[in-house]
């Protein structure tokens, strides 16, 4: 009997290639009822289209910096690429949320190729409706009926330890055998009323950090500290605490190293963010060293991780 054909689909935000794309970007992420909670899809409409022209020329002068475009996108090419010589089972393909390639045009190759299963891999480790309840719902909302249940989604893989073997190399290999730094896992930031209303991402952050720790430990990986803290806040309501920018008033005249927790493949918010406007903040607080790890990215060995996630059924 023919084994059925089976796609592995890793989801994700996506990110800008031009100013035009990040046009979009910002317009799609407002226009998401997951981000932007707002009953009414007419005035969500109307605060996206406010929101991007405000928000537009300020945030290409941030990709200017990190060369006029996002990492995201060939880094995920290059991931893509590995799947598929590397994960024989499956065919995979990449679909991004607000940039594309989208959802719609992926599900038209899937059926060109006559895709008989899919998994669904959310490229966020940690479950948020921001994030993964979005990207999968966007997903599902262009699939046939005719797929009905011989599709999956991975919910969340904080737990996976080849996951988290990945992290804690990348981290060993930015301390060069040093222990006195600081370790900041920095994660984007949510607002607070989102996580009251029963998103579960603050508390899968704070197990995962836990996790993390016990392997540091156990490797005999050391820092004066391990902390948690939050980046990327936008407009006036309170967001999850503590900000990074506080975190970062601890460690005056000491070493910091920044791990982007809720990031599998670098972007725009670790590349510029994180690497150029917190290196200035922190630098003006008179830390001593700030380094800021890579995501996993498309290493060979969150590859092999991939191929472990997707193996584990709950």
């Amino acid at each position: 009997m023919e084994n059925k054909k089976k796609a592995l689909i890793l989801l994700n935000m996506g990110g800008a290639r031009d100013k035009n794309e990040l046009k979009m970007f910002l317009t799609n992420m407002f226009n998401d009822e997951n981000i932007l909670t707002i009953k009414s899809s007419f005035l969500r409409k109307i605060i996206a289209f406010m929101i991007t022209k405000k928000r537009l020329d300020d945030a290409w002068k941030n990709y200017e910096l990190i060369g006029n475009c996002s990492p995201i996108n060939p880094l995920s090419e290059k991931l893509v690429e590995k799947c598929n010589q590397k994960i024989d089972e499956y065919k995979t393909y990449q679909v991004m949320r607000y940039t594309p390639p989208f959802a719609k045009d992926v599900i038209d190759l899937i059926l060109k190729d006559k895709i008989e299963e899919i998994v669904l891999l959310p490229l966020y480790p940690q479950y948020s409706t921001t994030t993964t309840k979005s990207s999968v719902e966007d997903f599902i909302d262009f699939l046939p009926y005719s797929f009905g249940s011989n599709i999956r989604y991975i919910e969340n893989f904080y737990k996976n330890d080849k996951f988290n073997e990945c992290i804690v190399s990348e981290i060993e290999k930015n301390i060069m055998n040093e222990d006195d730094f600081n370790l900041i896992f920095s994660a984007h930031g949510l607002p607070q009323k989102i996580v009251t209303n029963g998103d579960p991402y603050e508390k899968q952050m704070k197990e995962h950090i836990e996790i993390l720790t016990k392997k540091l430990e156990e490797k005999n990986i050391n820092f004066k500290s391990i902390n948690l803290a939050y980046q990327s806040k936008v407009g006036p309501m309170k967001w999850l605490e503590p900000s990074l920018e506080e975190m970062l008033k601890n460690f005056k005249e000491q070493k910091v190293i920044i791990y982007p927790l809720s990031f599998i493949v670098d972007n725009s918010e670790t590349v510029f963010e994180l690497d150029i406007e917190y290196r200035h903040i922190a630098l003006n607080l008179g830390i001593k060293e700030y380094k800021v790890c890579p995501c996993v990215n498309d290493s060979d060995e969150f590859v092999e991780a991939i191929t472990n996630i997707i193996e584990q059924r709950d």
